[in-house]
């Protein structure tokens, strides 16, 4: 195996040990700022907005490591995620707009949740990867 061809796969590697560990973070500090005022803090303002806070930044960075990881990607790879973010970017507006009608019109019995947006999103990209893959083999 050539040496450049080594350094890219190390390289590789390392951009998505570092998107998994801070999308892993920013999960964790989701779920501190929304379960810490019910559990631990009773509700304390303060508390949760530095929470909310620290969630937020922690987020940037995982935004920031994801373009460092889609920059570290050969042209087929990057090629292949990008389309199936558009796809999941669109999936996204469509459906979150008609699903938050069906909320504002009553058609629906319970509150649209971003939650189940959220799910939909990564089920689609993850579609999206994973066809597109099979489609470039």
């Amino acid at each position: 195996m050539e040496k450049s061809t080594r350094n890219w796969e190390s390289s590789n590697r390392k951009n998505t040990l570092q998107l998994g560990l801070w999308t892993a973070a920013w999960v964790i500090s989701l779920a501190i700022a929304t379960f810490g005022p019910i559990f631990i803090w009773n509700g304390n303002d303060s508390i949760t907005i530095f929470a909310l806070l620290v969630n937020l930044l922690i987020g940037i960075g995982m935004i920031l490591v994801n373009i460092k990881h889609l920059k570290g990607l050969d042209e087929l790879q990057r090629k292949i995620h990008l389309e199936a973010m558009g796809i999941a970017l669109g999936v996204a507006v469509v459906l979150g707009i008609s699903y938050s009608s069906l909320d504002t019109t009553n058609i629906i019995s319970y509150n649209a949740e971003i939650s189940h947006l959220v799910i939909v999103i990564g089920l689609t990209y993850l579609a999206g990867v994973i066809v597109g893959t099979m489609r470039y083999k």
